[in-house]
Parts: structure tokens; sequence; C-alpha cells
């Protein structure tokens, strides 16, 4: 007789973890968003100006990554900057192929321009942290690698500036910028140039509760629930909030100090649930004397440029999606 699995938690629609270890990541939320959610495959030929692969990164683990290219002015010679990308969810959830991601970084590599190069991360509770970070500092030593001559990509080999390589990530994506950030400056990287970091709501917490995570609204793409339930299954076993992933101005956490950070534009949405635990690490970098700029996006909350619904048809929400995109623009010229 087969036995039932019964299930032990679940997580506002993304996922359902059974009591036989299995996860289930099908969307069971409404119906009408779950496109966001589908994956897009990959098209070598320039659609809408932009074509996607994916390539293997570390054939000894098997992690890939989705590249995104923007087409070029054949006569132009100009080498693209790299903005490599690690997405969101909580570390739990999310790919980088799903079209949430694919609406915005298409829009996004035509815009700077420049070559998107995003991990399939291993995602929480089969892969607890740090097991991201690892998957997201193997993807950036692999461009090193291209870099280097040892391998070859044609995409990044024929049309990237490896001098020029920025670090972006959304929401728990925002925490793996700053910690392959932090290990990158610890490294010797040459001949990459890691110029500048962008962290995008990150998902920096503590664990006592923030202000705004008792007063600010909740949305799709952010609730309570998601915050305490995927952090209790991507950090290691024993861990709380105050980890130095989730936590890094806290005490745990290496002194800001200490560590050898390239320019960041940190990014910070007005009414996001854990905006004030972001302030605090935004203010431990102006005091540790980093490089920071702060980019705050108006009247929206958490990874709003994510959901296409919105910026189709709320005017601020689209607004605030094209100023975020010019704000890093400006950033990755400005570097």
């Amino acid at each position: 007789m087969v036995r039932e699995k019964k299930l032990v938690d679940e997580v506002s629609g993304w996922l359902r973890l059974y009591d036989d270890g299995s996860v289930d990541r099908t969307w069971t939320g409404p119906p009408e968003v779950k496109f966001m959610a589908d994956p897009v495959p990959p098209h070598d030929q320039f659609i809408d100006g932009v074509a996607t692969c994916d390539v293997t990164v570390n054939e000894n683990s098997g992690l890939r990554a989705r590249i995104y290219r923007p087409e070029q002015n054949p006569t132009s010679g100009h080498k693209l900057p790299i903005v490599l990308q690690f997405h969101g969810g909580g570390f739990c959830i999310s790919q980088p192929d799903s079209f949430m991601y694919y609406h915005f970084y298409t829009r996004l590599a035509k815009s700077v321009p420049a070559i998107v190069v995003s991990p399939y991360l291993r995602l929480a509770p089969e892969n607890r942290l740090p097991a991201a970070c690892d998957d997201g500092y193997s993807t950036f030593l692999w461009l090193r690698s291209l870099a280097k001559g040892e391998s070859r990509m044609s995409w990044l080999n024929d049309h990237a500036d490896f001098t020029r390589i920025f670090l972006l990530g959304d929401s728990s994506g925002g925490n793996l910028v700053h910690e392959v950030a932090a290990r990158a400056g610890n490294d010797d990287i040459t001949p990459l140039g890691l110029a500048g970091a962008i962290p995008i709501h990150p998902g920096f917490v503590r664990s006592e509760r923030s202000k705004s995570e008792l007063e600010q609204p909740e949305s799709p793409f952010l609730t309570l629930d998601m915050v305490d339930k995927f952090l209790s299954l991507a950090l290691p076993v024993g861990s709380t909030k105050d980890h130095p992933i989730t936590c890094p101005m806290g005490e745990a956490a290496k002194p800001l100090e200490g560590l050898n950070l390239p320019p960041y534009l940190f990014c910070v949405a007005e009414t996001d649930l854990i905006k004030d635990t972001e302030m605090e690490f935004y203010e431990a970098m102006k005091k540790a004397n980093k490089d920071v700029e702060l980019l705050i996006s108006t009247g929206v909350g958490h990874s709003f440029y994510l959901n296409k619904i919105a910026v189709d048809k709320d005017p601020n929400t689209a607004a605030q999606t094209n100023r975020l995109i010019q704000g890093i623009e400006e950033f990755i010229k400005k570097h």
C-alpha cells in the first residue's frame, strides 16, 4: 500500500513542504498571475533586441546560468559590461528563466546595454545556505576563467568587458550581492574588474521585528509569512535571522569597515515591509565610510518592478520601474 505523504508546511501559495522531505513549488495562488512564474525557453535568435541561452557554469556541480544578450551595432566594436544577476525568492523559490525576470532583465540588458548572466541557484530547504552564495561566487569565478582564457563562451568572450562586472540582485538575491562582493574583495580576481554592486530590496532583516514589518502593507511578493518561513527553511539549522547572510549589519557579521567592497547602488522601496532593516544596512555602510548611493522608489513595495500586471496597469509602478532602470543605467555608466 502506498503511504500518502502529508503536508508539513506551506508558504503563501508559493511552496509546499511534505513529511517525506519533498517540496512542491507549483503556484497555487490566483491563476491570473501564474504566467509570471512560468519559465521562458531560451532563444538564441534576437527577439525584441535580446537573445537568451542557458550555459553550464560548473561541470562538476552541474550549475547553469541564463544569459541575456542585447543586439549590438555590428560596427561599434564596443564591448559591454556584465551584470551578474542573482534572483530573489527567499532562497527557496524562483528561477532566472521565469517570466517575471525575463520581462525585466531583457529590458535592462537593452537599456544599459549590458550582458546579463543569472545562475540557476540551488534552492532551500533541499540546499540550505550558504549553497546559493556558493553558486553565486562559483558563477563569478567562471567569469574569471573566461577572462583568463581557461574556458570560452563566445557571447561573453567576444562581446563582454570583463573589467566591468556589476553584481545585481533583488530580495534574497540582494543578500547574495553583498556576500559575493565581500568574498571577491578577499580574493585575487585578476583579470576581472568588480566595478559595482546593486542590491535591490535585499532581504536584510533581524530577529526582532522592525517598525516597517509591523506597519507596512503586505504584497504578493512579500508577506511576513514568507519572510519567516522562507528564512526558517533557508538558514543553516539552528540559526536565527541575525545570521550574517540575513543581517550583515548585525553583531554576528564581519564589521563592514574591514570589508573590501566596490561602490554600491542601494535600492529601497518606500512601502517595503523590510524597509527599516534595509536602511539600517545603508546607514551602517555610510558609518563604515563605504561608497554607497541610495535610490528610493516612492509609493511602491517589495520587488514591484517584477509584477508585470502592475507595471502595465498602474502608472506609478510603471514610472518607478522606468526610474529604477534609469538609475541602474546611470550607475553602470558612471563606474
